[in-house]
C-alpha cells in the first residue's frame, strides 16, 4: 500500500480510503466491522464517513454509520491506528440532523453541534480531517447541470465564519484537519484565500467525484489540488457500480443500489453506456477485471491524495483493494485517453 501526505498536514494516509456510506442500510453493524478489519490488514489506514449517512439519507438511519464506526473503535482498540475523516452537511432542507429541527447548514452553532455529535456517535475524542459536505452557498453539484455555470441566488454563511468555526473546533481539540467535497475551483480557493489572510484552518483535501466517465475535475481543480497541495479525496470512482459492468445491457442485480433505490440517473444518460462499453473492452484487452482497471486509474493520478472506495461484500472489497496490484502501462494509458477524447466526461 502506498502511503501520500493529506495536504500539508504531515499525516500520512493510504491511497486507498475505506468509504462507508452503505453500513447501516445495505450492511450491518457485523458486515461494517468486518470490512474495517480486512482493510487495516491490507494496510489501509483512512476511513471516511459523515453525519448524513447511511445513504440514501433519512431520519431513520441517519449517524448509523458513524456508530458502526464507534463501535468497532471500542470493540477493537484501534482509534490509534486509523485517519478518521467525517463531514458536516451543508445548506439543505434536510431537518433532522439537527436538534431543533432547523434546516441544515453551516453556522458556527450547527458546526459546533455536529462536530459533538460525531465525536459521541464515533467513541472518540478527535476527528482527524473534518469536511464540508457541499457549500454553503447555492451551487449546482451532484451533475446537475453538467460543466455549464449557472448563478444561483440564496443565503450563504460567510466562508469567513464557516472557518473562524472550524477554528474554534481545532483549538478545543476535538479536529486536526479540515477539508472541502464537492467544492469548486472558485470555492477552494476562496477557502484557501481567507485561510491565508486571517490566519485560519487550511483546507488540506477536497472530496469530489472523479472517474473513468467523470473527470470534470481535471479542468480546473486538478491543477489547484497539485500546486496549493489541496489533494483530491476521489469519491465515486466507479461510477456507482457502472464501471464493473454489472449494469449492462439493463441488468439489474438482486440488492444493488439501482436496484434498491434508483438514483443513480448521473450514470444513466443516453451517451454514457457507449463509454462505459469502451473501458469494459479495454479492461478485458488487457486482460483486467474492469472494476479494478476503473480503481488504479483514479489511484495512479498524481493530483489523488487517496481513492475512496466502497463495498457491500467482502468479495467486492477485496476485488477492489487488489485493484492496487494493477500494473499501470503506458500502452494502457493511451488505451484509456483515447477512449476519453472519443467521448469525454458522459456523466459529470
Amino acid at each position: 500500500m502506498d502511503y501520500r501526505e493529506l495536504g500539508r498536514s504531515g499525516v500520512k494516509v493510504s491511497a486507498l480510503c475505506l468509504g462507508t456510506m452503505t453500513w447501516g442500510e445495505q450492511n450491518s453493524e457485523r458486515d461494517g466491522h468486518e470490512q474495517m478489519d480486512y482493510a487495516l490488514s491490507k494496510g489501509i489506514n483512512f476511513i471516511d464517513t459523515s453525519e448524513m449517512y447511511a445513504v440514501p439519507p433519512k431520519p431513520a438511519t441517519q449517524g448509523a454509520t458513524e456508530k458502526i464506526i464507534g463501535s468497532w473503535f471500542k470493540a477493537r482498540g484501534t482509534r490509534d491506528k486509523v485517519i478518521l475523516a467525517t463531514k458536516v452537511a451543508g445548506r439543505s432542507p434536510m431537518t433532522w440532523l439537527r436538534e431543533d429541527g432547523a434546516p441544515s447548514e453551516q453556522t458556527p452553532k450547527q458546526i459546533g453541534e455536529a462536530v459533538d455529535a460525531s465525536l459521541k456517535r464515533l467513541n472518540t475524542d478527535h476527528i482527524d480531517l473534518y469536511q464540508l459536505h457541499w457549500p454553503d452557498r447555492p451551487v449546482a453539484m451532484f451533475g446537475a447541470t453538467g460543466l455549464a455555470y449557472k448563478h444561483l441566488e440564496g443565503s450563504t454563511v460567510p466562508i469567513e465564519d464557516i472557518l473562524g468555526a472550524l477554528e474554534t473546533q481545532v483549538k478545543a481539540g476535538k479536529i486536526r484537519f479540515v477539508g472541502l467535497s464537492n467544492e469548486t475551483a472558485w470555492g477552494t480557493m476562496e477557502f484557501l484565500r481567507h485561510s491565508t489572510a486571517k490566519s485560519l484552518p487550511r483546507m488540506q483535501s477536497i472530496q469530489n467525484s472523479y472517474n473513468l466517465i467523470n473527470r470534470v475535475f481535471e479542468i480546473g481543480l486538478a491543477e489547484i489540488a497539485h500546486r496549493e497541495q489541496v489533494g483530491l479525496l476521489a469519491y465515486s470512482p466507479l461510477g456507482q457500480g457502472y464501471l464493473t459492468g454489472k449494469y449492462q445491457n439493463g441488468a439489474l442485480p438482486e440488492n444493488s443500489r439501482k436496484t434498491l433505490f434508483n438514483r443513480l440517473q448521473r450514470y444513466e444518460r443516453p451517451e454514457t453506456g457507449p463509454a462505459i462499453d469502451r473501458y469494459i473492452a479495454i479492461a478485458r484487452k488487457f486482460d483486467i477485471d474492469p472494476g479494478q482497471l476503473a480503481l488504479q486509474f483514479v489511484t495512479t493520478r498524481p493530483f489523488v491524495t487517496s481513492n475512496i472506495i466502497g463495498a457491500t461484500t467482502m468479495e467486492q472489497l477485496k476485488t477492489d483493494i487488489a485493484s492496487v496490484n494493477v500494473r499501470w502501462s503506458d500502452d494502457l494509458e493511451k488505451a484509456i485517453d483515447a477512449a476519453h477524447h472519443a467521448q469525454p466526461n458522459p456523466a459529470p
